[in-house]
């Protein structure tokens, strides 16, 4: 696949802070309303009917957003394993990097909160969005 998967954010007044900028803890919402879209929109399952926890998560800023932006987030599976995935995110502001991220998914067995195989039908459509160039 040569296309991540976006989703537009709009800010929200509640996302800035004093000097106007988007709080950086926001930007954690900002991915998670990105993987919610992706695995409803990609997976075709609603998140509340989906095991993943967040294992890891690293945010790397590189320019504020403001409450005149409009943020997209672009989201692409960087590696996927037998029982978790690495999530990679690029929050662009009129095509400009603002900030780049990566998570760890990991799929836990609901019953005993313990890692578990993710499901074939979950792994292959997660696989066209494995190892794309957000270059384009």
């Amino acid at each position: 696949m040569t296309e991540e998967f976006t989703v537009e954010i709009p800010v929200q007044y509640r996302d800035l802070d004093p000097q106007g900028h988007v709080n950086n803890a926001v930007y954690a919402s900002y991915l998670e309303t990105a993987r919610v879209d992706y695995l409803e929109d990609v997976l075709d399952v609603a998140a509340e009917d989906i095991s993943f926890v967040v294992a890891t998560l690293e945010i790397e800023f590189k320019h504020p957003i403001t409450k005149d932006d409009d943020p997209t987030v672009a989201l692409w599976i960087a590696n996927l394993g037998e029982s978790s995935c690495t999530m990679e995110y690029e929050i662009r502001v009129d095509g400009t990097v603002a900030a780049t991220a990566d998570t760890t998914m990991v799929h836990i067995d609901p019953d005993t909160g313990r890692p578990s195989l993710l499901p074939d039908e979950v792994r292959a459509r997660m696989e066209p969005l494995e190892n794309v160039d957000p270059s384009g």
